[in-house]
């Protein structure tokens, strides 16, 4: 049978399809020490006397992407700190350092996966979340945008203007929506003018019956 012969066995050998190796791409969490202790037990002061062993599972080594992402805002709020005991600014309540970490965990994910619509969205939404806040920032205090951009490694580029194409569409529905808020507000102005005529002729009835 032709099917069975030796030369198409061959030929479907070779023709299998390429795998391609993905690229081991860093990670922004990669400067983090494996030794260093999770958020949540960093500040315990019974951590000085626990054993090795105990302080490896509770390290980051033993930790997921989750509490690697505490531990990288809370030292981007450190560095956008404008003091010791600053906790009211808007830089350290604010989402910035959240916004920083997750848009770079998403720009890594994608890398690997290009496909994934769902998290694109979630970066885009991200980005336009954190471009909104840093303007905000920018128009209440310049120097501190400065320097929590230099801080964060953050490049802000403001939103570009918007524009409508001028159609001929366009133009005949821009008139009649004119056209119609204007004779909306002529009837306004004449039921406006009815109840003031109204409420002059109760006025002018009340005083008759008082004098």
């Amino acid at each position: 049978h032709t099917a069975c012969s030796p030369v198409l066995q061959a030929a479907r050998g070779y023709a299998k399809a390429v795998t391609k190796k993905k690229k081991d791409t860093s990670s922004h969490l990669d400067d983090l020490p494996p030794t260093m202790l999770k958020k949540d037990y960093a500040k315990l002061p019974i951590m000085n006397s626990v054993d090795d062993v105990v302080k490896r599972v509770l390290s980051l080594e033993m930790a997921s992407q989750k509490e690697k992402m505490k531990v990288k805002t809370q030292q981007l709020v450190e560095k956008v700190r404008r003091s010791p005991n600053d906790n009211g600014s808007f830089e350290v309540q604010g989402k910035l350092k959240k916004e920083r970490v997750l848009i770079r965990t998403l720009e890594e994910h994608l890398q690997k996966h290009p496909k994934d619509k769902k998290n694109r969205r979630f970066l885009l939404m991200d980005l336009d979340r954190r471009r909104k806040m840093l303007g905000y920032l920018r128009r209440v205090n310049y120097s501190t945008f400065e320097n929590t951009c230099k801080e964060l490694d953050i490049q802000y580029s403001p939103p570009q203007p918007y524009t409508r194409r001028v159609t001929k569409r366009w133009l005949v529905k821009k008139a009649l929506c004119i056209k119609v808020f204007q004779e909306k507000q002529k009837l306004k102005a004449a039921e406006r003018l009815k109840q003031r005529r109204e409420w002059q002729a109760r006025a002018r009835a009340a005083r008759e019956q008082q004098e």
